[in-house]
């Protein structure tokens, strides 16, 4: 396999994890009675540009279905987010009537619905029709199809280049980054402004966080590889964030490459810190699978002495991070009989590959288990705070990644 980026041979393993179905391919009743499609999940590291990436085998189409199952606007902490980034992109940029905010995976709408409300024309462009639906109920116009440069140039054609690009974790899910960058470029007014924001690779370094890989996410992001790719395809990096989003994200702004603007001394900044953790190095990635599968044995081991015990376990957020978890561990319902999630969409289905019923979250106070895993560690506060009753019949809490820790 060559690097998306730059066709480099890609001779370097950050991991595998086997091979699992995709992680958001929820089943339903009449679909257990059916097999289901796997995929290798192996990640790989280009020594050229540092793109991390997953090896060549699923399609967008494949993962990226009708009946997708994530929706943004479960999430309160990520709707406080999006109300944030927007009041301050508004500001910042002097938005008004008269501008256009474009943003690709606008999902369920969660963002947009705040440039709507402050009376800005916007746009979302979005594959997946479960969500486009719940969208356009909103009022927000909704383009229902992939992005790159052949819509890119549409946009440019028909007068609907953007003063604001937001693309919020997709970025990593395009299969081509080139070409979705190449699009980026085309739909953007001269003098307007792309974030994007993403998992940051040095955190899932530094913080193993594995279970942040899956088939959906084709690439792993450091600022300098996001620089490079911008480079390319005449785009500029001119500042960045770090957000605590994620377990660690990034947010990028990006400009035409002969924008005036100065570049912020945070670009700077940032890729001295990424340079200082030797993430333009091999020896950087050699012993992440040896941490993965510690991460995995713990939680195993964990899963048994309970069941030794006599305890019960259940787990909460049908989140694709815990698919990766389970299916990389080989967990079925024997060690975790149910999950529960928020999420309407979800329950009554079973987690793909593990095949673990999701029920409402009703269900932890009918069956009171003396564990709750929380898959989602990235707003386990939020979890918790939500289900705090939990802790009145003795409930505990517990995430595996980075380490496993009951609460």
């Amino acid at each position: 396999m060559r690097c998306r980026h730059c066709a480099t041979p890609l001779l370097q393993s950050l991991v595998d994890l086997g091979a699992a179905p995709p992680s958001n391919a929820y089943l339903t009743a009449a679909e257990m009675t059916q097999p289901e499609t796997y995929y290798p999940l192996k990640v790989r590291v280009c020594h050229n540009c540092w793109l991390a990436q997953t090896e060549d085998y699923a399609l967008a189409d494949a993962l990226f279905t009708k009946d997708y199952a994530y929706f943004s606007s479960t999430s309160a902490s990520w709707l406080a987010h999006a109300a944030r980034y927007s009041e301050m992109a508004i500001e910042r940029f002097s938005l008004n009537e008269q501008s256009l905010v474009i943003e690709l995976a606008s999902n369920d709408g969660y963002l947009l619905k705040n440039f709507a409300a402050a009376d800005i024309p916007c746009l979302g462009v979005e594959p997946t029709a479960s969500t486009a639906d719940v969208a356009q109920a909103l009022g927000i116009p909704v383009l229902r199809e992939f992005f790159g440069e052949e819509l890119g140039k549409r946009l440019q054609n028909s007068g609907q280049q953007a003063d604001l690009i937001v693309g919020n974790n997709v970025y990593a899910h395009v299969p081509d980054i080139n070409d979705f960058t190449l699009g980026l470029k085309a739909a953007l007014r001269p003098g307007g402004t792309i974030t994007l924001e993403f998992p940051h690779l040095l955190r899932l370094l530094s913080h193993t966080q594995f279970d942040t890989i899956y088939h959906e996410h084709y690439s792993y992001l450091s600022l300098y590889t996001v620089a490079r790719i911008f480079a390319t395809c005449g785009l500029r990096v001119t500042d960045v964030e770090e957000l605590s989003t994620h377990g660690g994200s990034l947010r990028v702004y990006g400009c035409h490459v002969d924008d005036g603007r100065a570049d912020s001394s945070a670009v700077a900044n940032v890729l001295q810190i990424e340079r200082q953790a030797g993430m333009q190095d091999p020896g950087a990635y050699l012993t992440f699978q040896t941490r993965v599968d510690q991460i995995k044995d713990n939680f195993v081991e964990f899963l048994i002495q309970q069941k030794r015990l006599g305890k019960t376990v259940a787990a909460y957020g049908a989140a694709a991070k815990g698919n990766t978890l389970l299916n990389y561990a080989g967990i079925k319902s024997d060690l975790l009989p149910f999950v529960c999630d928020a999420a309407a969409y979800k329950q009554g289905k079973f987690l793909p590959g593990s095949r673990i019923p999701i029920f409402p979250p009703a269900k932890l106070k009918e069956l009171q288990p003396d564990y709750v895993v929380v898959f989602p560690w990235n707003i386990v506060e939020e979890v918790i705070g939500q289900n705090e009753n939990i802790r009145s019949w003795g409930g505990k809490f517990v995430t595996a990644v980075p380490t496993l820790e009951i609460r």
